[in-house]
């Protein structure tokens, strides 16, 4: 049983560092087969946002960035490039693969584990010539850790401005990089200290290329501080729940920490199929359903309803550029409405935030935020000129079994990558088959070329 391996409140461990300890060191024998299974889901994922991303305007300054960062210890694929110091790395990969916000989302942790955790994982696993199976372990218990420390601080910390992608993340990512490394215990108590003292991202970024940097910033962070602890470095022997810690001085009124792992948050991950923030989807989805239905030109106007978090996230009324679209619900109504493939990533460019069309359909959209909506839901209705009236209503959280899942996936890496969609869905099946079988050099020489 799981309990017999991550701490609960009934038995001998008494602090959450060290339940996040303990889940670090998880025998691969006590990972459910479905989390695994998932997490493998967002590996592909992952490898599609990152090559789709690979060209992209934030890509290229990146890179360079990291080529000027040295090569003396370069020994880790980049997308789109070729190899860097594993930190540096773990920079650029994150970054790249957050740049078309494509990304998967868990909305316990309000953010996006994948881009921020996996980066992480491979920088030190393909230094080490460590698995796939090892990686995507090594994932699942950094998500999960992620997640609940993510729970801990809460929405009011998200709300307050931070990034948790950035802030929650950068743990998950020193947990799953301290695995990979095989930090013992002490070590890793001082790599989450040290990441205590360097987690860090705002959500005033969003709109701009500071908005992936965040992510990998994240991953940075969490080899960085694996490798400082794995060289003795000491940090206070609870940098992360402890006085002056970072929950108490990120959280103003931080949730109870979850012990038990007979309930695996990470299966409530969410999966994008649509290039924008994730809380613009439930909209996107429940106007596609009518879409069919509608003449762009005769619409009168559109209510749309939205939990009310979001309004401070995606609620941008007049976006200047492709990335402020991603952030726009009246934007983004519009384009679902006028048969635009929101899955499309090239299709958010600076051209389309100067669209004619869609900036005299954007006054007609008013967004409010309605409490009795989850931030998973979305609803609205939409009234043409003849007094007609069409409602929608949409919910993200309905469970989709992983297997389905990889089947969406893989039709989202046709769309995105075309032909080079083949080799990567070639090892997707290798590592879903056997992922001891793939290394996480293979998947470096994939990202790279």
């Amino acid at each position: 049983m799981l309990e017999a391996h991550v701490a609960t409140r009934e038995n001998a461990v008494a602090e959450p560092l060290d339940a996040l300890i303990e889940l670090a060191a998880l025998p691969l024998a006590h990972c459910p087969a479905e989390a695994l299974a998932l997490a493998r889901v967002s590996l592909v994922d992952w490898l599609i946002c990152g090559i789709a991303g690979a060209s992209e305007p934030v890509a290229t300054k990146i890179r360079s960035f990291a080529a000027s960062e040295g090569q003396a210890s370069a020994e880790v694929s980049v997308f789109g490039g070729s190899h860097a110091p594993a930190r540096t790395a773990a920079m650029v990969n994150g970054t790249i693969s957050h740049a078309l916000d494509y990304d998967d989302t868990h909305f316990d942790h309000v953010g996006h584990l994948s881009v921020g955790i996996y980066p992480a994982a491979l920088a030190m696993a393909e230094a080490q010539d460590a698995s796939a199976e090892e990686l995507v372990t090594a994932f699942l218990v950094g998500a999960e850790g992620a997640i609940r420390l993510g729970r801990v601080l809460g929405l009011a910390h998200y709300n307050r401005g931070f990034h948790q992608t950035a802030t929650a993340g950068a743990f998950g990512a020193t947990l799953a990089a301290g695995r990979i490394a095989k930090l013992d215990n002490a070590q890793m108590r001082a790599a989450l200290g040290l990441c205590a003292t360097r987690a860090s991202g705002l959500k005033n970024q969003f709109g701009t290329m500071g908005k992936p940097l965040n992510a990998g910033i994240a991953a940075s962070n969490g080899v960085e501080a694996v490798q400082l602890a794995a060289l003795g470095l000491s940090s206070p022997d609870d940098g992360v729940f402890g006085q002056q810690g970072f929950v108490e001085t990120h959280a103003d009124a931080p949730e109870p920490f979850i012990y038990g792992l007979s309930d695996i948050r990470f299966m409530d991950n969410r999966y994008k199929f649509h290039a924008c923030c994730h809380g613009l989807h439930a909209m996107i989805e429940g106007l596609r359903a009518i879409a069919g239905q509608v003449d762009i030109e005769q619409v009168e106007r559109l209510q749309v309803r939205t939990n009310p978090r979001w309004l401070k996230v995606c609620d941008l009324k007049a976006p200047r550029t492709g990335l402020e679209v991603k952030f726009s619900y009246v934007w983004l109504a519009g384009m679902v409405l006028s048969g635009l493939e929101t899955g499309e990533g090239g299709l958010y460019t600076d051209a389309l935030a100067a669209d004619p069309i869609l900036a005299a359909f954007a006054r007609k959209v008013e967004v409010t935020g309605d409490a009795t909506l989850s931030d998973q839901q979305g609803a609205g209705t939409l009234v043409l000129r003849d007094g007609t009236q069409l409602t929608y209503r949409h919910d993200l959280a309905a469970p989709v079994p992983p297997a389905e899942l990889m089947q969406r996936v893989a039709g989202k890496a046709r769309t995105v990558l075309g032909v080079r969609a083949a080799p990567l869905l070639v090892m997707a099946e290798r590592v879903d088959a056997d992922p001891r079988s793939v290394s996480a050099r293979d998947i470096g020489a994939l990202i790279r070329a």
